[in-house]
C-alpha cells in the first residue's frame, strides 16, 4: 500500500477481543477520508476488514497472533469433511440477496449471539447493534441465507469487492449445530466467488490454536498475509 497516497493511524490500546489478558490496537485509514467500496477493496487486499463502517487491521504492540487469511478460489478443492458438510446440507435452499434489516434476520441473530456469546458484551443485541455491526452505508453487502422448508437457518454476511468476497460474519440457528453451518457458509461464499469469477474469499484473521479462529486452516488454498505479502499456508512458517 502506498503510504503517500493513504495515511494510516494507530488507535489507542483497548482490551483484546480474543485473549482476556492482552491489550490490542488497530491500524486504521485516515478517519477524514470518506470510505467507499473501491478503497475498501484495496484495504481488504492488504489484510484489513470491517465491523460495520469501521475498517481496521490489528496492530498490537506485543502480539502478532492475528494473521489475515484468504482462500484462492481457483485452486480450492473441498476436503472429505467439507464434502460431507455439503452433502449434509443438500436439503437446504440458498438465496443471495442485498443486505438489509428485517425482523426475521434480527431474531435469528439474537438467538445465535445469546447462545454463543451470552456472557459477553455482544449479548442481547439491539436492532441498532445488529445494523452497526453487519451493515455499512458504502459497501455492496450480501446476505447468503439458507432455509429448510421456509424456515431460516443461517445467514452469511459477505461484502462483494473487486478483490473478492470478504466474509463479515455468519450466524445460524443454534439448534442446527450438527449441520456445521459455519463451514457451509464459507463453502457457499467460495461457490459464489466462483460464479462471479472473483479471485479470493477473505476470511478475516486466523489465530493459531485459538478455539474460535483456528478452524480456518482446514480450508486448502489458504493464504496468509505476512510481511506485506500473501503467502500460501504451506510455505509459511506459521
Amino acid at each position: 500500500m502506498n503510504d503517500q497516497a493513504l495515511s494510516l493511524y494507530i488507535t489507542t490500546e483497548h482490551p483484546c477481543g480474543y485473549y482476556q489478558e492482552r491489550s490490542s490496537a488497530n491500524l486504521i485509514p485516515d478517519p477524514q477520508l470518506p470510505m467507499n467500496a473501491g478503497l475498501y477493496s484495496l484495504l481488504v487486499s492488504h489484510g484489513f476488514r470491517r465491523s460495520g463502517g469501521f475498517v481496521y487491521r490489528p496492530h498490537c504492540p506485543s502480539c502478532q497472533a492475528c494473521i489475515p487469511c484468504r482462500i484462492d478460489v481457483s485452486c480450492f478443492k473441498p476436503n472429505r469433511n467439507q464434502r460431507r458438510c455439503l452433502k449434509r446440507n443438500n436439503d437446504l435452499i440458498t438465496r443471495v440477496r442485498p443486505a438489509d434489516y428485517c425482523e426475521e434476520d434480527y431474531a435469528l441473530y439474537v438467538r445465535y449471539i445469546n447462545s454463543r456469546h451470552g456472557d459477553g458484551s455482544m449479548a442481547n443485541p439491539s436492532p441498532d447493534d445488529y445494523r452497526n455491526f453487519l451493515l455499512s452505508d458504502w459497501g455492496q453487502t450480501l446476505f447468503i441465507e439458507t432455509r429448510l422448508n421456509n424456515k431460516l437457518l443461517s445467514i452469511a454476511v459477505s461484502d462483494q469487492l473487486q478483490a473478492g468476497l470478504s466474509a463479515v460474519y455468519t450466524f445460524f440457528d443454534p439448534a442446527e449445530e450438527k449441520r456445521s453451518l459455519g463451514t457451509f457458509a464459507i463453502l457457499q461464499q467460495i461457490w459464489l466467488a466462483q460464479v462471479h469469477k472473483l479471485p479470493h474469499v477473505y476470511l478475516g484473521y486466523w489465530i493459531k490454536n485459538h478455539p474460535k479462529m483456528d478452524y480456518k486452516k482446514n480450508f486448502n488454498s489458504l493464504e496468509f498475509y505476512l510481511n506485506q505479502l500473501w503467502i500460501d499456508k504451506h510455505l509459511s512458517a506459521k
